[in-house]
């Protein structure tokens, strides 16, 4: 006897149906047969099958079982299938009165108990069922709130029987009721505050101008400076998400299994702050079976590179696709995967080994050949992705233990709106332009026009510190930023002075190492 079930598979953050065919028939007993190209963790379901089907009071059929997942074709991993194949298996005796299930997607991993676990990319299961057109979606109760989609009704489940009761009286059940957005702002809190750093105001204002006009950004100063407190306050300043934004990003994070089960959506932005031992597929994502990396983790929100000379030189230069398009694809010999890859770039580094390299003390004894080594570990090209250099000198006592009270996140974060507004409105003709970062060449006369003074300070810049076209771009962007941090229609000679101050590695203090 032949009984279909429906289930989805998950590429990339993107997923598409299966159809779960089971079939009895004669064989040797005991026979259960999974073709379809499953993986390790797929065949191993039958074992965890058997025993909850048992343990759950079900009989288990005496002949052979064979399951198909179709498309047959490709490739399918996870133990999401455990559910819908066990179902199949009840089908074909009749546990179901001669329904049928094709009105259902299952998604759920059995336990021998015949409970039913959390499972990866149920998300992007349940958009993927609403858009082929299936009302209804079945999933473990601790993912019920990340698979809440508009159009969709979502049904949570503890156990097997449970599930059996559902399709025999799916009027007994109500579906999860969830409000996205006000599940979106219980979510949109932060943990720390930009208020919390002492000193370091000129840092302070160049952490608003890159959130301003979502410009990568490298900070240098000695250990216990404050790099890393200020980077991770980074995310409390940027605009807050959006619906969509949410959405996308919870849908990499429920890939990669990042979600904990009371989490419906990813409400905060993304910090993701890897080990310099990194590799480069565990930054920029893959495996057999591709897997988001840290780059596509981070997507929508920052990606912080402490210690940025100790990465390995192929890991840094890994991240210049993603920095360029914003995305990252995954080719392997059946299956290309691109995964969104949208983040804000804030990086940390010693100006030398030791740390102390400018310090007035005195402290710093490494030699110009081993700072001008340790300077010379990060690429030109990949220094030239990143919009902003800036000093971050130690902070004194007095500023420490100071009570001058500075903005908070908020009202820093108001003013970065403000600017981001300005820009969303500057672009709205122009595709994949969201702010000044995102500004193609041809945009840059258009919208960075500069006065006659202001071009004798450029050109008074670029020879002096022997800048790259890149970096003239780079200044240019980060003057419009300004401007629009000043509520300027055009780029004055003041907006154009700081932005000059912002490509710290290109001036003479640092080029004679």
């Amino acid at each position: 006897m032949l009984f279909k079930s429906h289930s989805a598979a998950v590429y990339g953050i993107d997923a598409y149906l299966v159809e779960v065919e089971v079939d009895i028939g004669a064989g040797r007993y005991g026979d259960f047969n999974v073709v379809g190209l499953p993986d390790i963790a797929v065949k191993e379901s039958r074992e965890r099958i058997k025993s909850a089907l048992k343990n759950c009071g079900f009989d288990f059929p005496a002949p052979s079982v064979t399951v198909n997942l179709a498309p047959a074709d490709i490739r399918k991993e996870g133990s999401a299938f455990d559910l819908p194949m066990a179902l199949g298996v009840l089908g074909c005796q009749g546990t179901f009165f001669g329904k049928t299930l094709d009105t259902f997607v299952f998604l759920g991993e059995l336990s021998l108990d015949g409970s039913v676990r959390a499972v990866r990319g149920a998300l992007s299961a349940a958009l993927a069922a609403r858009d082929r057109g299936v009302r209804r979606v079945v999933v473990p109760e601790t993912n019920a709130k990340e698979a809440v989609v508009e159009g969709l009704e979502v049904f949570a489940i503890r156990s097997l029987p449970q599930a059996v009761d559902l399709v025999n009286a799916p009027e007994s059940f109500a579906p999860v009721a969830v409000d996205t957005r006000q599940m979106l702002a219980e979510a949109s809190q932060y943990a720390v505050d930009l208020r919390d750093v002492r000193g370091q105001q000129a840092a302070k204002r160049a952490l608003e101008v890159a959130c301003a006009g979502s410009h990568n950004i490298l900070l240098i100063g000695p250990p216990g400076a404050g790099k890393t407190m200020l980077a991770k306050r980074i995310p409390t300043i940027l605009p807050p998400m959006s619906l969509e934004e949410a959405i996308e990003t919870t849908r990499i994070h429920s890939v990669a299994g990042l979600l904990s089960d009371s989490q419906g959506l990813v409400g905060t932005r993304p910090f993701r702050s890897p080990h310099h031992t990194i590799s480069d597929a565990g930054l920029i994502g893959g495996g057999a079976i591709p897997r988001p990396g840290e780059v596509s983790i981070a997507h929508n929100g920052v990606l912080f590179l402490d210690e940025l000379p100790e990465f390995q030189r192929n890991v840094l230069e890994v991240l210049r696709q993603p920095l360029e398009d914003g995305a990252v694809t995954i080719a392997r010999a059946a299956i290309s995967v691109t995964f969104p890859s949208r983040f804000m770039l804030a990086a940390a580094m010693n100006p030398c080994p030791c740390g102390f390299h400018g310090d007035q003390k005195g402290k710093c004894k490494c030699s110009q050949e081993l700072i001008q080594r340790y300077v010379s570990k990060i690429s030109g090209p990949l220094l030239d992705r990143i919009d902003m250099h800036l000093e971050v000198p130690a902070v004194n006592y007095k500023e420490l233990r100071g009570r001058e009270e500075t903005d908070n996140s908020t009202a820093v974060r108001e003013r970065v709106m403000k600017a981001r507004e300005a820009q969303l409105k500057r672009y709205s003709g122009e595709k994949g332009v969201y702010a000044n970062a995102q500004m193609p060449p041809r945009l840059l006369r258009k919208y960075c026009a500069i006065s006659a003074e202001s071009e004798q300070l450029l050109e008074a810049a670029i020879k002096s510190f022997g800048l790259s076209a890149r970096a003239h771009d780079r200044i240019l962007k980060v003057s419009r930023t300004i401007a629009d941090l000043d509520g300027s229609s055009g780029i004055q000679s003041r907006h154009l002075s700081e932005a000059v101050q912002y490509r710290t590695l290109d001036r003479p203090y640092w080029s004679e190492f």
